[in-house]
């Protein structure tokens, strides 16, 4: 078939292939060629960041107004000198409360401080109810809390007053509360002491300090005993002693000499005798009477014209049984030549013995 074509037919061909070759060729080279057929126009043009499309609207968003985006503009700076940005910006539509919208941060809706600031130079205590927003005021509570008395629990409760607990919780037996009693009424001033307990035979259970009785009459030194026998001594004192150096001194006591109150021995200080009662707290002796007259009356067997000190004497011998169990003076024996002895020893069938 290529045979039977002309040999004009077939010059004709060959010259319009290498016009086209040449074109190519030369089109190529140049950069003016465009490609064969229907050619698209390209338009150069600027590029261009396209912003991210806008995030649903939240029930809540960050309360920090630098969080939030200009509703006018949502495109990011895409100049060659904006600055990298490393936060989303939100865009909130107008009329939206953003001073509700707490719950993007973690302490948003709990009652816990927020600090901003963080990485500068002057990180701040967001405004949180319940919290102060000055360093002044946080100082003022931690110095409140440290204040606070720590509060121990357990099982049994703490005995500050033996006088108002009971006794299962370490108080005072109803017997010893009651005998206090009497002597605040009597106008004693005393002070409970610690429980005393010297040894075998030698104890109080619930001493007092005595120092001084009704009408301010001052007890010297001060003793140690026990409850009943300070009850005792103080209503003697009281009933029968004053009233008697009023009638025969026309003066009142001003203080009593005692010269024993507890002490651990035994009778007599005897070595294999019985112990004494002044062993338990539960005897004193006098052994000097002062009135307020600056006048003092020593316990002891009185001169032969001494008629009102052997007044004095023979009648606090006499009433003072009535008083206590066990009274002892001058002329009882050697041991008591120079005080009287004054005790509430328990006898069988109620015996006192006065001598």
């Amino acid at each position: 078939m290529f045979s039977c074509v002309s040999s004009s037919r077939r010059l004709s061909l060959i010259s319009a292939g290498l016009v086209l070759t040449t074109a190519l060729i030369a089109g190529g080279c140049s950069g003016d060629m465009a490609p064969p057929g229907d050619l698209l126009s390209v338009q150069p043009t600027q590029s261009a960041i396209l912003s991210e499309p806008a995030a649903p609207m939240m029930a809540s968003a960050p309360l920090a107004p630098a969080m939030f985006a200009d509703p006018a503009d949502t495109r990011i700076p895409n100049g060659v000198d904006a600055p990298v940005q490393n936060v989303l910006a939100y865009p909130v539509s107008a009329g939206v409360d953003t001073k509700q919208m707490t719950s993007a941060l973690p302490e948003g809706s709990v009652e816990q401080p927020i600090v901003t600031g963080i990485g500068t130079d002057n990180p701040q205590l967001a405004s949180v109810s319940g919290y102060p927003t000055s360093g002044s005021e946080l100082q003022v509570q931690q110095n409140q809390a440290e204040e606070q008395p720590v509060r121990l629990a357990g099982l049994m409760p703490r005995i500050s007053n033996q006088m108002s607990a009971p006794k299962w919780a370490g108080g005072m037996p109803a017997a010893e509360k009651a005998c206090r009693n009497r002597l605040k009424r009597l106008g004693v001033t005393y002070r409970d002491l610690p429980a005393i307990n010297s040894g075998k035979g030698c104890s109080i259970p619930y001493p007092v300090e005595v120092t001084e009785l009704s009408g301010g009459i001052q007890i010297k030194p001060a003793a140690k005993l026990n409850c009943q026998i300070t009850d005792a001594f103080a209503q003697w004192v009281k009933n029968e002693l004053a009233p008697a150096a009023r009638l025969r001194y026309l003066s009142g006591v001003s203080s009593i000499r005692q010269l024993s109150s507890y002490s651990c021995r035994t009778m007599n200080s005897k070595r294999g005798a019985p112990m004494s009662e002044h062993a338990s707290g539960n005897a004193i002796d006098v052994g000097k009477i002062t009135l307020n007259n600056g006048q003092s009356i020593a316990v002891r067997k009185p001169g032969f014209f001494s008629f009102r000190e052997k007044s004095l004497l023979k009648t606090v011998r006499s009433d003072s049984c009535k008083y206590f169990t066990t009274v002892l003076g001058p002329g009882s024996d050697i041991h008591h030549r120079d005080h009287f002895h004054f005790d509430l020893r328990t006898r069988k069938a109620g015996y006192r013995h006065c001598d």
